[in-house]
């Protein structure tokens, strides 16, 4: 009768327990975001996206892939976020494990001198030995969830950490691209200058003709040669940034510093579309912010976790095996010896450590939350950017096209009015420092452009194409 109330109370207890642990843990739910007007931008509503196209189709130079490819296999950056998802990986591992009961071997002597006075019989040997072999094991029944919300959390964290390496290559793709781009600009700009200085040679050479004539005075002579070193005095401070990119564009190759081998700016084309998609296919592509919905999910199961440690927890140990006071009797049947043991541990007073364990997990959950949004309005931002970034550099093209054509007219016209003393070599000067701005100025228009086209496809989330993944 006892043994039929004791089965009914331990159903009984058994089910008000998984009841509870219903309640306990809560199941994860996406986080609602605000995607529609993002980009701030006019967009078309169609899916298409930049995104999708693997990076050898939108840089399509062959100098460009070497280099990319080469950063993609030696970065190291990239290879330390590799190695965070074997990190990852292996808490994944431990997290699973400890669902299962762990098994111990043990073997050990343990020889005894009593004293005299603690020996039971007067005469008895006061020395013992006794020998051990024996398994032990442990396991946690997961009643609340605790072991389960802890692995989901360390799954959560596997995914983020494979998003971040997702991070690290769209981000290693454009700053290759850019540190590129900024050379071939930088050597435009040196083969811009040194024309330039080898013309105002040449005016250096007229004006002084021109003196010898006494249609100019010596004035206008040293004025030119300034001219001339003004522009001159430039090309040191260019090529020294050329060796700056060449050696940033080395590290993203993991390579020492040395010279790059790349083409020149006029060559460069530019994908035929720059489609941007719907702003919600960020949640998709953006490998940071796929990152940061991990790492919300993670925060929210160790709040779970944080939860089951107000309730007790069920141990069942159990351990068997051999004992014997003398050696060659340890393998006999009369040494075998078991016990198993099953307890409810239940936290009563842990001086706050719970509390403060929860409390901490909230805040971190909310950490987590707000982080994710931030990055999602981060990421429409940088679109925006973009994109206003490439249109407005459209949008100069024709003009500064333009405005060059009417400078060097500009210059021709002073040069030739200056041989028959109707203008003054200020005029002349003024001309050709506006030429040379304009014609740098050009070339970071070029710059501009192909800068808005890496920076968009970084920002939509391009470059992991998941057939060129590793």
């Amino acid at each position: 009768m006892r043994v039929s109330h004791l089965k009914k109370l331990l159903i009984a207890g058994v089910g008000v327990l998984l009841f509870s642990a219903c309640s306990i843990t809560k199941n994860f739910k996406r986080p609602e975001v605000k995607t529609k007007h993002l980009y701030n931008q006019p967009v078309s509503l169609d899916s298409t996206t930049l995104a999708d196209m693997p990076w050898q189709q939108v840089f399509t130079d062959p100098h460009l892939q070497n280099l990319i490819q080469e950063a993609l296999d030696n970065n190291l950056n990239l290879q330390v976020s590799i190695q965070q998802i074997r990190e990852a990986e292996a808490n994944l591992y431990q997290s699973k494990m400890q669902l299962l009961p762990s098994l111990n071997a043990h073997a050990n002597e343990t020889h005894s001198e009593l004293s005299d006075n603690a020996s039971s019989f007067p005469g008895q040997s006061s020395s013992r030995d006794q020998f051990n072999a024996s398994l032990s094991t442990s396991w946690e029944a997961d009643i609340w969830g605790k072991l389960g919300s802890a692995k989901r959390a360390d799954y959560a964290n596997l995914l983020r950490s494979e998003a971040a390496r997702r991070a690290v290559q769209t981000t290693l793709i454009a700053d290759v691209a850019n540190t590129y781009y900024n050379l071939m600009a930088l050597d435009a700009k040196l083969r811009i200058t040194r024309q330039t200085v080898q013309n105002r040679k040449k005016v250096v050479q007229t004006m002084q003709q021109l003196k010898q004539s006494s249609v100019v005075t010596g004035a206008a002579v040293v004025q030119s040669m300034a001219n001339r070193y003004s522009a001159e005095v430039t090309i040191p401070d260019i090529k020294q940034r050329i060796q700056e990119q060449e050696n940033v564009l080395s590290i993203l190759l993991g390579r020492n510093p040395g010279p790059i081998q790349r083409g020149t700016l006029a060559d460069e084309s530019l994908p035929d579309t720059l489609e941007v998609g719907v702003p919600a296919q960020l949640l998709r592509n953006r490998p940071d912010v796929i990152a940061s919905e991990y790492a919300f999910r993670s925060a929210f199961e160790t709040t779970n976790n944080a939860r089951t440690y107000f309730y007790p927890s069920l141990t069942i140990t159990a351990e068997g095996g051999f004992s014997s006071l003398r050696l060659e009797d340890l393998l006999k049947p009369g040494s075998i010896f078991a016990n198993i043991v099953g307890g409810l541990t239940q936290p009563i007073f842990d001086q706050g450590r719970n509390k403060a364990y929860l409390k901490a997990s909230k805040a971190r959950q909310k950490e987590a939350l707000y982080r994710y949004k931030n990055t999602i309005l981060n990421a429409g931002r940088e679109v925006s950017n973009a994109l206003s970034s490439y249109r407005n550099a459209e949008d100069k093209k024709e003009l500064r096209t333009k405005e060059l054509d009417a400078l060097q007219k500009s210059v021709d016209y002073s040069q030739q009015l200056l041989k028959y003393g109707n203008a003054n070599y200020t005029e002349v000067l003024t001309a050709q420092q506006n030429l040379l701005s304009a014609e740098l100025s050009q070339i970071n228009d070029q710059l501009q452009q192909l800068t808005s086209v890496v920076e968009l496809y970084r920002a939509l989330g391009g470059g992991w194409n998941k057939k060129l993944d590793k």
